[in-house]
């Protein structure tokens, strides 16, 4: 089933410190699809996905993102959160104090806040979801990606091992539900196990209601996330966009043979 495309992406171009990284990327996510972007090394993946949440450190010199319709580049990285843009980092870092539960529920309050009472960082003037519904739900998303619940009190990423911590991003995208979701190589550092149970968590919860973006550099995790795009990003621009069985021909050919290969229009 084809939704139409929830971030759109036009020609962007973005430097850092005066280098440019992508150099006219086009790409667009709609609700229900799931695309993987690969690419070699330092090709533009991490810049691009950083670049969509406002990360500061990156410029954009030309071009657009629209989410529904508007452009974000003025939005600041919370307002784009709370308006359904979701980022899995590819190493998440430790708050420590703050447990897991806490985290996730005044996240969530703050992405239920209307904009006008949290700008700038403000808290809600709301009390948000009530505890009792919220240790429901937590519950509930918990159990969706097998994690026991003595996790929820520990503090955030503080000791986890490379797989808690993935599995906590996955928990995190399981509460905010996102409309779309950026996974910078979620994979990363990951043993099969908890590859699989990261995977099964994304299966589930993408859908109708949310489209999400798999940064990757390995076919490993799309042994698992089936996506519906598969695109080559090489030298700040996707060079071959194509169908699931293009990602299987990287794992078996690389990449050397996109770096001669011409931009394609996406479908």
């Amino acid at each position: 089933m084809s939704y139409a495309p929830e971030l759109v992406i036009k020609d962007l171009h973005v430097g850092i410190e005066g280098k440019e990284i992508l150099k006219g990327l086009s790409l667009e996510v709609g609700k229900g699809e799931i695309h993987a972007l690969m690419g070699p090394n330092g090709s533009g993946k991490s810049t691009l996905a950083n670049t969509l949440m406002g990360h500061p450190k990156y410029e954009v010199t030309s071009g657009e993102i629209l989410f529904k319709g508007e452009s974000v580049l003025e939005m600041e990285t919370d307002a784009r959160a709370r308006a359904g843009l979701f980022m899995a980092f590819q190493y998440p870092v430790a708050i420590p104090g703050v447990t897991v539960a806490n985290f996730l529920r005044t996240a969530l309050n703050a992405r239920l806040a209307p904009p006008e009472t949290n700008g700038g960082g403000a808290m809600p003037h709301k009390r948000g979801i009530a505890p009792k519904e919220f240790r429901a739900m937590l519950k509930e998303r918990m159990g969706l990606l097998k994690m026991d619940e003595s996790f929820a009190g520990r503090y955030l990423n503080d000791g986890f091992s490379g797989g808690e911590k993935k599995r906590a991003e996955i928990l995190q995208m399981a509460i905010l539900k996102p409309e779309i979701a950026i996974m910078d190589e979620t994979d990363s550092g990951l043993d099969i196990d908890a590859l699989r149970v990261v995977s099964d968590g994304v299966n589930a919860l993408a859908g109708p209601a949310m489209g999400v973006l798999v940064i990757t550099h390995y076919n490993r995790i799309l042994n698992y996330i089936k996506p519906d795009k598969v695109h080559v990003m090489v030298d700040g621009r996707i060079q071959v966009s194509g169908g699931a069985d293009l990602a299987l021909k990287l794992e078996s050919q690389g990449y050397d043979w996109v770096r001669d290969g011409q931009e394609v229009e996406l479908s």
